[in-house]
């Protein structure tokens, strides 16, 4: 244990007391906060473990707790992803999963003691929040602090920004959100574009089972999000174990009716998007818990009780075939499911801001940028 000033203790978390106070620490906080959406307990601690955890392979992950008078007001986890910095050319340590009350004290023993155990392995800079990988959440929340969060990403109140700038931090990326209304037919330079598309380049939808997605399939797809994202700010491609981890996690939350996958004349993958009907509300009645009770509203968001928004996951566009007009393809396939499923509203996953192309192809939807939310970054002092 580290003694951080004279009140607050900040401790490596090492066993299951201090394990439970990292985890239940955010629900505490955020009591009565409708725009919080909770993680399950169980993702939580899982991160931690190397069995259950293939991104630790590759990583290095310490959960830190924050305690005044023996009780716990802050948390943070250090994360060193060795292939994101062999990618990045990097010594950068992470910072992730932040939490802390209103005291500049506190928030500053945090991100000190990350970069402390960051600096002893040779980093240095710090940055965050970021996971280990791009299906992590990441980018601490700037701005729209009055919209609900999702199960894809942080919601954080207002004073974290402060708290970051106060303790000497930049702005190293920024991510923003699109939100927008289901328009009730297909924009007609959607309609368009598909159809030259699909004339032009041979383009075809495809429809594929779980079990295709789980036996096969899903790896390409994953080979694709792996050349499309490599350009982006942090990423490091997937593993072939990762990927197998990915499917056996998030393959029973999908629609397939709400994947969009787009190959061309060769039958080579050339498109992925992946949305899923949003249900926030069921993880927030769960309380972060499956059992015992919390099952019943995780199913029945899943399975019974739809909402009227979706998230957009994933969208990605093989590198050559960027600008085509493919996209396009993807909207006029998923508009009339969205609309025969009761959809509405349809959100995006944090987008970089200096990502031109895949801000630009909404613009026939009428889109609204929100939900600014930021990665930040210090040097490390020798």
């Amino acid at each position: 244990m580290t003694e951080a000033n004279n009140r607050i203790l900040v401790t490596e978390v090492t066993d299951k007391k201090e394990m439970d106070d990292f985890v239940h620490l955010p629900r505490r906080l955020y009591t009565n906060i409708s725009q919080y959406v909770p993680d399950l307990d169980s993702d939580i601690r899982d991160m931690f473990n190397p069995k259950k955890n293939p991104s630790m392979a590759y990583a290095d992950m310490q959960a830190f707790v924050a305690y005044r008078n023996g009780i716990a007001v802050g948390r943070v986890a250090g994360i060193i992803s060795h292939k994101s910095n062999d990618v990045w050319h990097k010594k950068a340590v992470r910072f992730s999963l932040i939490e802390f009350i209103d005291d500049i004290k506190v928030s500053r023993a945090l991100i000190n003691a990350v970069e402390q155990w960051g600096r002893q392995r040779g980093m240095t800079a710090i940055q965050g929040p970021m996971g280990i990988t791009d299906f992590d959440k990441e980018g601490m929340l700037v701005e729209d602090f009055e919209l609900s969060g999702t199960f894809m990403e942080y919601w954080n109140p207002p004073y974290y920004k402060h708290h970051m700038e106060r303790l000497g931090m930049k702005k190293e990326a920024d991510w923003l959100q699109i939100r927008i209304k289901v328009p009730e037919e297909v924009p007609a330079k959607y309609a368009r574009v598909a159809s030259l598309s699909k004339e032009m380049f041979g383009l075809r939808m495809v429809q594929k089972t779980k079990k295709e997605v789980y036996k096969g399939y899903g790896q390409r797809i994953f080979e694709l999000l792996n050349q499309a994202y490599a350009p982006l700010f942090g990423f490091a491609p997937f593993s072939s174990r990762q990927v197998k981890d990915f499917l056996k996690r998030y393959l029973p939350l999908l629609n397939m009716k709400m994947i969009a996958l787009v190959e061309n004349e060769k039958e080579e993958l050339v498109c992925a998007a992946i949305t899923v009907n949003d249900f926030s509300e069921g993880l927030k009645k769960s309380k972060g818990k499956v059992f015992p009770k919390g099952w019943f509203h995780l199913l029945k968001a899943l399975k019974w009780k739809k909402g009227d928004k979706a998230e957009l996951m994933i969208i990605g566009v093989r590198p050559d075939m960027q600008g085509l007009g493919i996209n396009a393809l993807v909207f006029d396939y998923l508009i009339p499911v969205y609309n025969k499923m009761g959809i509405k509203w349809c959100e995006t996953g944090p987008q970089l801001e200096t990502n031109v192309k895949e801000l630009s192809q909404w613009k026939p939807l009428n889109p609204e940028l929100v939900k600014r939310r930021r990665c930040w970054v210090r040097k490390i002092k020798p």
